[in-house]
């Protein structure tokens, strides 16, 4: 009972998100729409929209955009992106003090340095699953990625290879990770490997 609560609950969250995702875009689309009818009254700063306005609006609508990735894409980068633009409008649209402006620097010194340092190569990743007999030299072709191999040599062999070298042991979901891209066993069928989720990363 609780495994189909929580593939219920699962599925639940994830079409309340792309829903409250197609919600945020339509708002950002009408905001958007309005702010280029709005360009007729640019040139009178007395009235909407002045110079800081359009400034205001534009951030708004682009911090928008980035929470609908954020949405759909559950990436840390989508993450860092939203952060990054929210701290960079603070420091541009407030004009507060200069200690406040050095603190969002600061901050955005510090995002990037997470980025760098802490972000791993297959945070950011796209994976697709194949049979395991597939041809390592057409899994090359269909990915733009390079997965060194000899003759014939199959994703399995790879894999097999790999794990030998590592001394892992053989099951579903078990990983072995090369410079670029990642091997994961995604099905097993009779003690025998089936499919082999190939995982590449895109940062």
């Amino acid at each position: 009972m609780k495994k189909y609560a929580t593939a219920f609950l699962k599925n639940l969250t994830t079409a309340l998100e792309y829903i409250i995702a197609i919600l945020l875009g339509v708002g950002i689309l009408i905001m958007t729409v309005q702010l280029i009818f709005s360009f007729r009254n640019l040139t009178d700063m007395a009235t909407y929209p002045n110079y800081d306005d359009l400034l205001t609006s534009c951030f708004n609508l682009i911090i928008g955009v980035e929470m609908i990735r954020m949405l759909y894409l559950h990436t840390p980068m989508t993450v860092f992106e939203v952060l990054l633009f929210a701290i960079a409008r603070q420091i541009i649209i407030d004009h507060s003090s200069p200690f406040n402006s050095l603190i969002g620097v600061i901050a955005i010194a510090i995002l990037f340095a997470t980025r760098k340092f802490l972000f791993v190569a297959f945070d950011e990743s796209e994976k697709i699953i194949f049979r395991a007999t597939q041809k390592v030299r057409i899994v090359n072709r269909i990915l733009p990625v390079n997965i060194p191999y000899q003759n014939q040599e199959t994703l399995l062999d790879i894999l097999m290879e790999k794990l030998k070298q590592e001394e892992l042991e053989i099951g579903t979901g078990t990983c072995v990770y090369f410079k670029d891209f990642g091997l994961r066993i995604a099905k097993m069928t009779n003690g025998k490997i089936t499919r082999i989720e190939v995982i590449r990363s895109i940062q």
